[in-house]
């Protein structure tokens, strides 16, 4: 079984962890019936990568998509997040792809949600 991981740098502050929470509940409503969407802090807040795909693990995912949610493909998105997502998915036993961040359309689309909401003013 496949699943997708979400993972974000992490806050010490709930309200900025909740955003990914709700992101990844607002994916897994659009994808087919059944998929496993899950997420994760970098650092700083739970569930961290290792925690997350562990508990993917006993769920019986095999095959793991990693999401980085980054607007910009720094250390963290291209290094740090593949780096500790292989380390957790070998431990777990679990195939790996991770996509690079940002995503292809996230600068377009952030430019028309910017002034969609200036409009909006």
């Amino acid at each position: 079984m496949r699943a997708y991981l979400l993972v974000d740098h992490g806050s010490r502050l709930e309200a900025a962890n909740r955003v990914l929470e709700e992101v990844a509940a607002a994916f897994s409503s659009q994808l087919e019936r059944g998929a496993k969407v899950a997420f994760a802090h970098q650092e700083a807040a739970a569930p961290s990568i290792e925690d997350a795909v562990a508990s993917l693990a006993r769920e019986g995912v095999t095959a793991l998509t990693v999401i980085p949610f980054f607007l910009a493909p720094g250390k963290h998105a291209t290094s740090d997040v593949p780096r500790l997502a292989r380390e957790a998915a070998d431990k777990a036993g679990m195939t790996l792809e991770v996509l690079p961040p940002p995503l292809p359309e996230v600068p377009a689309e952030l430019a028309r949600l910017l002034v969609t909401s200036l409009r909006a003013r």
